[in-house]
C-alpha cells in the first residue's frame, strides 16, 4: 500500500506538468498498479476492492450533488463543506449536475489526484433530450416511430455531453403510462410497452454506442423502476397499485428491453409497489433485476428517496432506511447521505452483510472500467472537443431532422396545409409563436433561455408571404410552480381585440397554442389537460373573425381539444420540439416535409376518460345489449371512443392497405403480409401498424396489442408489400406468476395505420 500512495503522489506532481492528453499515459500506469496488469476487468475490481477499507467502499456508494463553484473558493464550512472533506476521502463515488471540461477536470482531479486510492468519479446528469442543443422532448420522439432517428438523437445528446465533461446520464425514462395528467409522460415513449420496448433499446444504443469506452459514448440509465408511470390520480410521486399482470406485461418489458439493449445502470423509482417503495423493494431489484434478468450493472437511487422511505411510513429513521435500501439491492445513494453516514456502523453492528457493500461497489467499480475512467480519468475533459462539438452543424441538422419527424397531423380539412408559399396573408397568433424558451420543454437543464427557433422566426425564413404578428393572450395559469415571469392574471384579455384585427385581414390565421415547455415534466401534473390560461376563449374568439385556421400545438402530452377539433379546419401536434422547433414546424406547414408522425398516446376527448389507452381489456360487458339499455360499461355524458387514437397521425398524401395475407408456417411463427398504396398525389411515409388479439387466454388479453410496424416511404401511386413476422415473442404473455407462455387458440390480426385498424383476418395457432 505504501507503494501505492507514493506512486499517486508522484502523479500528483506530475499531473501538474501534463496536459489533460498526456494524462492517458500516467492513468495507464495508474490501472497497473490497480491491476496488477491483467487484463480482465473482473480481476481488477477484485484487486482494487481488497485495498479499500469499509468507509472507501461505501464512499463509491454516495452520490452527491454539486456542491461549490469550483472556480471559486474551498467550501470552509457547512454542508458544502463536509461534502468537500468526503470528496477528498475518497467517499464519494459519483456527482452529479457537474457540468463543462472546466468543472469536471477540478472535481476529477481532487478525486483522482487527491484521495488515498485515486478512484474517478462517475459524473451523471439529466441529459434527457439533448444537451446543449435540444431534440423534442422524448414523447414527440416517440410520435416519430422512427427508431434510427431516436437512436441518432440519443446519440448527438451522449456527444455533446460527453464533450463537456459528462460521462453518465440518467435516461432513458421507460415508464409506460396511461395517464396525460401525469406530468412526465413528456419524458417516455407513450402508452404502449411494444413500441416502449424498441425505443428503450434504440435510445440505449443511442447513448453508449458500441464501445463505451470511448470518449463520445456516455452509460444509460433505464429509471425508473418500476411502476412510476401509473401513479394514482396521475399526480407525480403517487401510490402506484396495478395488478400482476399489468406488471408483467405492460411495466416491465421496456426495462428488460434496456436492459438486454446493454443498460449499464438502472435507476428506482419514488413510488411504491404493493405497500413497498420501490427504493426498498428487494423483489423487484434483487428478485426480477438481479436475478432473473442477471443485470450485472448498478442501482441508483432516484434523489433522496432512500430518505424518503421515512414520509412512506415504512422506515423509522434513515438508519433503517439504509438498511433497508442496501438490502433490496440500491447500490448507490443519490442525494440522500444515508449510505455515507449509516452503513458502517450498520456493518458493524451486524446488521448488513459486507458482502452486499462488496457486492455494490464491484458494479459501480466495473461501469467505471468499462467507461474507461481508469485508463484516462481526463478523456472527458478536452476544451477543444467541447468547443468543436457544441452546437455543431451536424448536431443541428439531427435535432432539426428529429423535429421534423415528430410533428402529428391531426385534421387537415379541405386540404388547407400545405400553405401556399406565395401571395398570402398570414396572421400568426398566441404567445407561444414568439417563445423562444418554451419549445426547449421539460428537462434542458444544461440549455440556455431563448436558444429555440420559435414558430414566427421559422415562417418569416419563408419570404412570399405577408405575416402579422399578435400575442393575443399569454399562456400560463398563474401557477405559484412556475418562475415569476410566468405569472400573470388568468383574465387578461386586452391583446384580444388586436388578434381579432390581425384575423380579419388574413386568408390564414396560424394560431399556436397549447402548454408552456415547463407545464409538463416531474412534478408539473395536472388536474385539467385543456389549453392553458384563457387560450380557449381566444380561439374562439378569433375563430368566429376567420375560420380558416391552422392550430399549432406546443404541449407535452395530449391535450383535451375537444372543441377544436369540432370547429379548427387544421390541427398540428408540434409538441415541445426543441432547438429547431420553428424550422421544422414551418417546413411542416409549408409542405416542405410531409408530416408522418403518429401518436404515441391516445387524446381524450376530456379528462373524465383518463386514463384512456387502446390497449384496454373487453369486460363482461363491452357493448349496448339492447337499445336503450344503461347496463353496460361506457359514460352517459361522452362515448367510450377517445377524440384521437393511438397511432393515428395524417399526412398531405393518402395511403390505402389491401390484401391481408396471414401464413402460419410452424407452432410458433406467423408470417402477415399487406400491400400499402400510397393513392395520393406527393410522396409520403407511412407507419404501418400491425396489431393482434388472443381471443380466448388463461389470462384475459387485450382487445388490440402492437406487434409490429414499419415506416414506408412511398412515391404516389406507388405499392409495397409489407411483411410481419410473428414469433412466440409476440404471440405469447406473462400470466400473473411473471412465466412466459404461448397458448394455442385463436388470434385476430389488424392492419392499418393506427389502432383503429379495419383490415382484419384471423388464424388458429
Amino acid at each position: 500500500m505504501k507503494n501505492l500512495v507514493t506512486y499517486l503522489a508522484f502523479s500528483v506532481i506530475i499531473s501538474s506538468m501534463i496536459s489533460c492528453g498526456e494524462a492517458k499515459a500516467r492513468s495507464t500506469k495508474q490501472n497497473s498498479v490497480f491491476s496488477e496488469v491483467k487484463d480482465s476487468i473482473a480481476i481488477k475490481v477484485d484487486a482494487l476492492l481488497a485495498k479499500m477499507t469499509i468507509e472507501e467502499k461505501i464512499g463509491q456508494m454516495n452520490q452527491y450533488n454539486g456542491f461549490w463553484d469550483v472556480t471559486g473558493p474551498v467550501p470552509q464550512n457547512g454542508d458544502a463543506a463536509q461534502k468537500y472533506e468526503h470528496l477528498k476521502k475518497g467517499w464519494v463515488g459519483s456527482m452529479l449536475n457537474v457540468k463543462g471540461v472546466t468543472d469536471v477536470r477540478k472535481v476529477q482531479k481532487i478525486a483522482v489526484e487527491e484521495t488515498r486510492l485515486g478512484i474517478p468519479l462517475i459524473i451523471g446528469f439529466d441529459v434527457i433530450h439533448g444537451y446543449k442543443t435540444i431534440s423534442p422532448i422524448p414523447l414527440a420522439e416517440a410520435a416519430s416511430w422512427d427508431l434510427e432517428a431516436i437512436k441518432l438523437s440519443a446519440q448527438v445528446a451522449a456527444e455533446e455531453a460527453a464533450a463537456s465533461g459528462i460521462n453518465w446520464t440518467f435516461a432513458p425514462m421507460v415508464d409506460i403510462s396511461r395517464d396525460a395528467r401525469w406530468g412526465r409522460v413528456m419524458e417516455g415513449a407513450g402508452e404502449d410497452p411494444y413500441l416502449g420496448s424498441l425505443i428503450a433499446k434504440a435510445r440505449v444504443q443511442g447513448f453508449q454506442g458500441d464501445d463505451l469506452a470511448l470518449a463520445n459514448t456516455i452509460a444509460a440509465c433505464a429509471k425508473h423502476f418500476v411502476g412510476y408511470g401509473f401513479p394514482e390520480d396521475g399526480k407525480d410521486y403517487n401510490t402506484v397499485d396495478v395488478g400482476t399482470s399489468t406488471l408483467y406485461n405492460i411495466i416491465l418489458p421496456p426495462f428488460k428491453a434496456a436492459k438486454e439493449a446493454g443498460a449499464r445502470t438502472f435507476m428506482n423509482a419514488f413510488n411504491e409497489l404493493n405497500g413497498i417503495p420501490a427504493t426498498g423493494n428487494a423483489f423487484l431489484q434483487r428478485d426480477i433485476l438481479k436475478g432473473e434478468w442477471n443485470f450485472d450493472g448498478f442501482v441508483v437511487t432516484d434523489w433522496g428517496s432512500i430518505n424518503e422511505m421515512i414520509a412512506h411510513r415504512y422506515a423509522e429513521n434513515r438508519n433503517m432506511a439504509a438498511e433497508i435500501a442496501i438490502k433490496a439491492g440500491a447500490d448507490m445513494d443519490m442525494e440522500s447521505y444515508a449510505y455515507v453516514n449509516e452503513l458502517a456502523t450498520l456493518v458493524k453492528e451486524g446488521k448488513v452483510d459486507e458482502a452486499l457493500i462488496d457486492d455494490a461497489v464491484k458494479r459501480i467499480l466495473r461501469v467505471k472500467y468499462e467507461l474507461g475512467l481508469f485508463e484516462d480519468p481526463y478523456k472527458y475533459c478536452n476544451e477543444a472537443v467541447e468547443k468543436e462539438v457544441i452546437g455543431s452543424k451536424r448536431i443541428m441538422d439531427a435535432v432539426l431532422d428529429m423535429a421534423k419527424k415528430s410533428i402529428v397531423l391531426l385534421k387537415n380539412e379541405n386540404n388547407l396545409l400545405p400553405l401556399k408559399k406565395n401571395g398570402q396573408k398570414i396572421a400568426v397568433i398566441g404567445a407561444l409563436a414568439d417563445d423562444t424558451t418554451s419549445p426547449l420543454g421539460s428537462w434542458r437543464i444544461a440549455a440556455d433561455d431563448g436558444t429555440a427557433v420559435s414558430v414566427l422566426e421559422g415562417l418569416k425564413a419563408y419570404k412570399g408571404n405577408t405575416i402579422t404578428y399578435e400575442k393575443g393572450a399569454d399562456v400560463v395559469t398563474g401557477e405559484t410552480l412556475f418562475p415569476k415571469e410566468l405569472t400573470i392574471n388568468v383574465s387578461e384579455k386586452s391583446g384580444f381585440a388586436a388578434a381579432v384585427s390581425a384575423a380579419k385581414s388574413a386568408d390564414v390565421v396560424i394560431m399556436v397554442l397549447g402548454e408552456h415547455g415547463l407545464h409538463s415534466g416531474e412534478g408539473r401534473s395536472r388536474s385539467e389537460i385543456g389549453l392553458t390560461g384563457v387560450q380557449q376563449e381566444l380561439l374562439e374568439t378569433v375563430y368566429k373573425a376567420n375560420k380558416n385556421i391552422v392550430l399549432v400545438l406546443n404541449n407535452g402530452r395530449p391535450l383535451t381539444i375537444n372543441w377544436a377539433d369540432a370547429h379548427i379546419p387544421a390541427i398540428v401536434e408540434a409538441w415541445h420540439l426543441g432547438t429547431q422547433s420553428g424550422h421544422a414546424i414551418a417546413q411542416v406547414l409549408y409542405g416542405d416535409y410531409n408530416p408522418s408522425g403518429k401518436l404515441p398516446m391516445t387524446f381524450p376527448k376530456n379528462v373524465g376518460q383518463v386514463p384512456i389507452y387502446y390497449n384496454h381489456k373487453s369486460t363482461g360487458r363491452p357493448t349496448i345489449p339492447a337499445p336503450g339499455e344503461v347496463f353496460w360499461s361506457h359514460y352517459t355524458d361522452v362515448s367510450n371512443a377517445p377524440l384521437y387514437p393511438f397511432g393515428y397521425g395524417l399526412s398531405y398524401t393518402t395511403f390505402e392497405y389491401s390484401d391481408l395475407k396471414v401464413n402460419v408456417t410452424s407452432n410458433t411463427t406467423v408470417t402477415v403480409s399487406v400491400n400499402l398504396t400510397n393513392t395520393g398525389n406527393v410522396k409520403g411515409k407511412e407507419v404501418a401498424q400491425l396489431y393482434i388479439r388472443d381471443e380466448f387466454a388463461s389470462v384475459t388479453r387485450p382487445v388490440r396489442e402492437l406487434k409490429g410496424f414499419e415506416l414506408v416511404e412511398l412515391q404516389p401511386n406507388e405499392t409495397k408489400t409489407i411483411t410481419f413476422n410473428l414469433t412466440d415473442q409476440e404471440l405469447g404473455f406473462y400470466n400473473n406468476n411473471g412465466k412466459f407462455s404461448v397458448e394455442p387458440g385463436t388470434f385476430s390480426i389488424f392492419v392499418g395505420g393506427s389502432s383503429d385498424a379495419t383490415l382484419t383476418s384471423q388464424f388458429e395457432l
